[in-house]
This record gives C-alpha cells, structure tokens and sequence, in this order.
C-alpha cells in the first residue's frame, strides 16, 4: 500500500465524488501499468510479440501499444536494443494520439524528454517533414537524443534550448506542438514513488506557474490553424483545467476541439479536455487538452487577442528574421571532395541505398538533414538529422545511428543472430564474433534481421563496433 500525503488526499477529495475517492485510494493497492509500443518506422508489426518475453494485451486507444506485465522485462531483450518497441507507461500514449500527427508536417515535442511522445511523432511521421524534440536539461537531452536513435528517426532536430528562445527561432513554424509540461507529478506516485516524496502544494503551485510561462511561447511557434496538445501528469486542477481556463482568456483565438480516443477517458469539467483516472483504466494519471489557433484573429474580440497578435508580431520582427526561417539546406556548402570520396566509397562497399542529403559537416561528423532543417546558428543543437558517421584520418566510420536508420535491403553485407543466442548478448556486451568466411570491411550486425550495430570484418572475426556507452553489463 502507498501512503500518500493527507493533503493530497484532501484535494482529490475536492475533485472525485466519494465512492470514487474510494476506489481512487484502492488503486494504490494496484501495481502500476507497464507498456510498450511497437516502431512502424522499422515495420514492426504484432506478429513479433510472440519472440518478446511478455504477455502483451492491446492497449485500446494507441494501436501500437501494448501492457505488458508486471516482473517481465522486454527492456532485457535484444529487440529493446534494435529499437523495435520503446517501453511507456500506457497513459502517456494518449497524448500523441490525440495530437494526430500526419506526415510532411512540422511538429515541435517541447518539453521531448526522455523521448516517448517524441519516438512516437517520428513514427507517424514516416521520415517526412521535420521533428523538433527539445529539452532544457542536458541530461535528459543526452537520454533523448539516444531514444531517437534506437527508434531510426531521421527528419529530427533535438534542442537544448528554454522555450522563451526556441519561440524566437520558430516564429510561427509549427503545424502542431505536444505541450507535456512539466508537474507536480501526482499521476505517477504509482509507478514512481518518489514523486510522492518530491510532492508539496507548494510545487504544484510553482508547476502551475511554470507552465503559465511555457505555453505563451508555445503560442509563438504555432501556425494559424495549427493544432497544440496540452498535457500533464497529474491531478490538480491548478496544473489542468484552471491552467487552460486562463489560457483561453489570454488567447481566445485558440478554442478546444474534442481528444481523439475520448470514449476511453473520464471528460473533465472543462469541456472537450479528458482526465485518465488509474481507479478507471489500465494506465496512470494523465490530464489532455487538444487547442486550435484559428486562422485569422477577429478584432473585435478584444484587447487580449490584440495583445497576443502583438507578441506574435514582435517574434516576428527584427533583422534576423529572413535568416531564421531561411532552410539551412539552401545555405550549406558542398561537402569537401574529400570527404564525399571517403563517404561514396563506404556506401559502394557496404549499402545498397544511399541516404540522401542534403549533407551537414559539424566538425568531423557529417549528417543527412532534412530538406525542412531551418538554420540553427546560435542553437544548442545535440542531433540534427542523421547522423552517418564521422570523417577519421582519411576514411569513413558509419555511426550507430545509420545502422539502426537502415532497413532490410538497404546493405550490402550483415551478420544475422538469433535473438536466443549467446552470440547476440556477446555482441551488445562488446564482444568480437567468429563469423565463416566471407567479405571483409563493414558489415551490419542484424538480430532476427533487424539492425542492432556494425562490426568490421576481417579473417573470420568480427571487430565490435557497438557503442562503448550502450554495451550491456
């Protein structure tokens, strides 16, 4: 049983009628809900459950997603390490369903730490126009960054940036922004104890007032007409429908629009928003709100509207403002003859397809970045599209992440492993292989097929290639 504060106790009192209460307090008797989702970027589809160590169940408002339960351990699994599913609680699967990405769009996760929402954007965008993750903690952005990764996103640009300077580099740049503002955390005491210790009603009021500084400048990089999804994970009403009550008095040219998947979840007082109750469905605590900016403003509604076109206006102004919403594709030099040479000649030895440019160089790294990359001078940028690999004493090393971006067909040479064998966990622990005879040089390191790593081979031995960081213990 989880004993949670008195206080806290107090305020759901205030929301749930009393036999919920009750049922309310007995979910705390329950094991939280575990989940994963499955990657349609690698085309992974229900037909390889049966190879992970889980008992899946269909969650019913994500078709990727899955429960799994509790004591099992696919994070162990060598599917795990070649990204075919990424494990999230079930709740926070809601919120990217009720945002609907659709492909060639430019979509802002701007608060994308560790990287659930941000892994499953990517895979409904289908490597078509162009995903901002951002994270102002450099920590967290390093666990994104490695998310986005395993998951073969490659039209992605991952921020380190607060969102007051993020908006005047994106002025009205995004079709759609996932708002996952930071909480006080109350939905997930469940699943993470200490957010009960971290809990006060003091930090729901600070939470309250950071997120009524994050969303104007959400309000900044959204089109006419672009849809935002607000959400958290927690149960104060402060963090939740008050939070969004003031915010359609300071921007009434936004109205709510009903939450995809709704049937699902209990409706919360504000119309058309949606709280998903632990006591109700098979998740934790969630709270969503689905905004639309109108395409034109009304001056006749008010002062406020004015208010808010102003401050759209002056993130437009200024001196750089041509530059910033130039593409970085329309400005970057060719690559050096060199390193294009040692680059074309890794990809006739070792792929079959060419990732296409347009080709960044930062420093020796060099990447394939998306026709939609806007310039990113003076940005605290810690991915920017696909990294291929990096320029080394006049040759070519193939980075991690274009192994796991590839697809079946795409290279030349690999070496298949069963994801039963000793072999694979002696491969993602560091190990060189014994392979029989056959071409040297790069070779993809596959498991069940599906991409895991490189090796190099030479005389029968496969040299591991796995990164020093990732290697299991």
């Amino acid at each position: 049983m989880i004993n949670v504060p008195e206080e806290f106790q107090s305020r759901i009192k205030q929301i749930l009628p009393e036999d919920e209460f009750n049922r309310f307090m007995q979910s705390y008797q329950e094991n939280p809900a575990q989940g994963l989702r499955l990657n349609p970027l690698k085309g992974v589809n229900p037909e390889i459950l049966p190879s992970i160590p889980v008992t899946p169940t269909p969650v019913p408002w994500c078709d990727f997603g899955y429960y799994y339960e509790e004591g099992q351990r696919p994070g162990k699994h060598p599917f795990h390490a070649a990204g075919l599913y990424y494990i999230q609680e079930p709740s926070a699967m809601a919120v990217v369903e009720a945002l609907q990405p659709e492909p060639g769009e430019r979509i802002l996760d701007l608060c994308a730490a560790p990287g659930g929402k941000a892994t499953q954007i990517a895979g409904y965008l289908r490597h078509e126009g162009l995903l901002v993750a951002n994270e102002i903690h450099p920590k967290r952005n390093k666990a994104l960054s490695e998310n986005l990764e395993r998951w073969g996103a490659r039209n992605i640009l991952v921020t380190n940036e607060p969102p007051d300077k993020l908006s005047r580099w994106f002025p009205e740049y995004f079709d759609r922004i996932v708002v996952d503002a930071p909480c006080s955390g109350e939905g997930m005491f469940r699943k993470l104890p200490e957010a009960i210790e971290d809990w006060s009603e003091e930090k729901v009021a600070h939470c309250a007032a950071l997120q009524q500084e994050i969303l104007p400048e959400a309000v900044k990089m959204l089109k006419p007409g672009g849809v935002m999804v607000y959400s958290t994970c927690t149960f104060s009403a402060e963090e939740n429908e008050k939070q969004i009550e003031t915010f359609l008095e300071m921007y009434p040219e936004f109205t709510l629009e009903p939450v995809l998947c709704a049937e699902f979840f209990q409706a919360a007082t504000l119309p058309h928003t949606v709280r998903l109750w632990p006591h109700k469905l098979r998740g934790e605590g969630h709270f969503i709100a689905r905004l639309r900016k109108r395409n034109s403003l009304d001056s006749a509604i008010g002062p406020s509207v004015n208010r808010a076109s102003r401050e759209s206006a002056k993130a437009k102004k200024g001196p750089d403002r041509g530059r910033k919403e130039q593409n970085l594709s329309a400005s970057l030099p060719s690559l050096p003859a060199d390193v294009y040479r040692w680059y074309e000649r890794f990809c006739q030895e070792s792929l079959n397809t060419v990732p296409q440019g347009p080709y960044l160089l930062f420093g020796d790294q060099l990447y394939a970045v998306s026709e939609e990359l806007p310039s990113l001078e003076r940005l605290k940028v810690t991915r920017t599209g696909l990294h291929l690999g990096t320029i080394k004493k006049g040759r070519f090393e193939p980075a991690h992440a274009l192994a796991l971006a590839l697809s079946p067909g795409e290279w030349k040479k690999s070496v298949d492993l069963s994801p039963d064998s000793d072999e694979v966990y002696r491969y993602l622990r560091g190990e060189s292989l014994s392979v029989p005879n056959r071409d040297g040089g790069w070779t993809i390191v596959t498991v069940s097929g599906y991409p895991i790593g490189w090796g190099k081979v030479a005389e029968g031995q496969l040299k591991n290639h796995y990164p020093k960081g990732l290697r299991w213990t």
